[in-house]
């Protein structure tokens, strides 16, 4: 969830050759940086807001554009698994794409990454705002929601990459970048409850029509039905046209307080950065850094398993357990669950350890699961899953973030003269999540295609209803088995956590002495 959290800790060691370090200069340097560079409560603040954007529109995709594709604006099933594919996929490829060209960007009057932030937004919030409406021409409706979902996802990458990024241009101070991170890990949860619950109440407020399929002896009454239903229909349609205007009006209040109140400072210690390693050599040290593959493989299966969850949700609660006019608050109590265990999660890793978290936490959600799939519909017993449930969701929020910098530290200290390998560790570890997340949505629509689901039905065949149970419990439990399975190989435990950490701060407080520790700064930034 925070992607800069940690990060710059793994690039401390092997920065700064001895060449620089000349002894006629070392006592000037080291009485150069007097100036320290506080950021006030409101500065956070401001920094921390600019993480809504993100997961608010992020939440509102991930959770409601199956459904809107499919009962909405009546995309087949079909049409609808590409757009979801090639969408997410389009994101994952937007990431290391927009942060080459960040990196490569000239420092404006502006900063280097505001302007950004700032010219992305208007378009970000018309393209947002189009996913949601319904065009007059269904032949190329599918196209239509194909261009703007991948349109949207290029440029919310446009302002999220460089705003990750930002977290080392706030402050010179690491304590200040700390604590700014954690008021952006705070918002970021609450934006997801946020846009969660403007989504969800706002539609479910909307009576969705659906169809009484008609047998031989009912096609009277059929021409009077439907007239009905095209009527709530467009009332449904204009539903989510309204909370897509409530929350494109919060991603452009967001960015201009972020504009507004956070100054983007130009490092220090620039003009001595450490030479950054090839692209394609430090790719190739990354992928055998066997630590990292773990991880990765690990947490593939296992965030693979909450988005098949988090995709099939809202169709699992309408059509298998019939609670149609409940699945918009059955979401938010995950949310809600979710934001005030993560707390619990942060604590708790602290004290036994990142990897028994992963096992508890992540596991947690099998019996929930697994209840999932053998009880009747039942709307308590299906509450009480889902404030369980989002407690597993917490531990899946929190976890990788935290673990990743791990990695870093152990790789900088098997490969001490690697300089510039972070935004190859970040981009590529976000490229596989959102990836994985485009084939999960594409493969489960397209098993509802096959399994025969008829659009805006007011019931499904029996074999959809079996498909979206396999989809929303046994498929995940299976994927959940598989990644703590493979979780079981990660070698980076609290002692080798530990002895990794004095190593490098032995390299550091070595390098110290130059006055430029601020070198890692300038060269993350470029994660970026």
């Amino acid at each position: 969830m925070a992607k800069g959290e940690g990060s710059e800790s793994g690039s401390a060691a092997g920065l700064l050759s001895p060449s620089i370090l000349q002894a006629g200069e070392r006592p000037a340097q080291v009485k150069e940086p007097k100036k320290k560079q506080h950021l006030s409560v409101c500065n956070k603040l401001c920094y921390a807001v600019g993480g809504a954007p993100y997961q608010v529109t992020g939440c509102a995709l991930g959770f409601f554009l199956q459904i809107y594709l499919l009962d909405v604006a009546l995309v087949d099933p079909f049409s609808a698994s590409i757009i979801l594919f090639f969408g997410r996929a389009w994101d994952a490829f937007t990431d290391p794409l927009v942060g080459f060209c960040i990196s490569k960007s000239s420092w404006t009057r502006l900063g280097r990454l505001m302007p950004w932030i700032i010219f992305s937004t208007p378009l970000a919030v018309v393209a947002y705002f189009l996913i949601w409406f319904v065009p007059d021409f269904p032949r190329g409706q599918a196209l239509w929601y194909l261009i703007f979902y991948c349109l949207f996802e290029t440029l919310v990458t446009c302002f999220h990459v460089p705003y990750s990024a930002l977290t080392m241009f706030i402050s010179t101070e690491q304590s200040e970048r700390d604590s700014a991170t954690a008021y952006r890990m705070t918002v970021e949860v609450l934006g997801t409850v946020l846009g969660t619950a403007i989504q969800g109440q706002i539609v479910g407020q909307a009576n969705a029509p659906c169809l009484q399929y008609p047998s031989d002896s009912a096609l009277a009454s059929e021409s009077g039905n439907r007239t009905h239903s095209i009527s709530s229909l467009r009332q449904t349609q204009n539903a989510y046209l309204l909370a897509a205007g409530v929350i494109a009006s919060i991603y452009i209040v967001c960015a201009v307080i972020l504009t507004l109140g956070v100054r983007e400072r130009r490092g220090p210690c620039e003009t001595q950065q450490a030479e950054p390693m090839p692209f394609f050599r430090g790719l190739r040290l990354v992928m055998s850094h066997g630590p990292y593959v773990k991880l990765i493989a690990a947490f593939l299966f296992t965030s693979l398993a909450f988005m098949l969850v988090e995709g099939n949700f809202a169709l699992f609660c309408t059509y298998t357990l019939g609670f149609r006019n409940e699945f918009q608050n059955l979401l938010l109590a995950i949310m809600l669950s979710a934001t005030f265990t993560i707390p619990l999660w942060q604590w708790f890793l602290t004290h036994f350890g990142k990897k028994t978290a992963v096992y508890i936490g992540i596991s947690s959600a099998v019996p929930f699961l697994i209840l999932v799939a053998l009880i009747e519909s039942n709307l308590i017993v299906t509450y009480v899953v889902a404030v369980a449930a989002g407690v597993s969701v917490a531990a899946a929020f929190l976890l990788p973030w935290s673990m990743l910098p791990d990695v870093i530290d152990d790789f900088h200290l098997k490969h001490p003269h690697s300089h510039g390998t972070e935004p190859i560790f970040f981009s590529f570890y976000v490229f596989f999540t959102k990836f994985a997340s485009g084939v999960s949505l594409g493969i489960s629509t397209l098993s509802l295609d096959f399994a025969g689901y008829q659009s805006r039905g007011c019931s499904q065949p029996p074999s959809v209803k079996f498909t979206l149970k396999m989809l929303v419990a046994l498929t995940p439990i299976a994927l959940i088995l598989l990644g703590l399975l493979l979780f079981k190989l990660y070698p980076i435990d609290e002692e080798k956590r530990r002895q990794n950490k004095k190593a490098l701060q032995a390299l550091r407080d070595e390098a110290s002495s130059s006055g430029c520790s601020d070198t890692d700064s300038t060269e993350l930034a470029s994660i970026l």
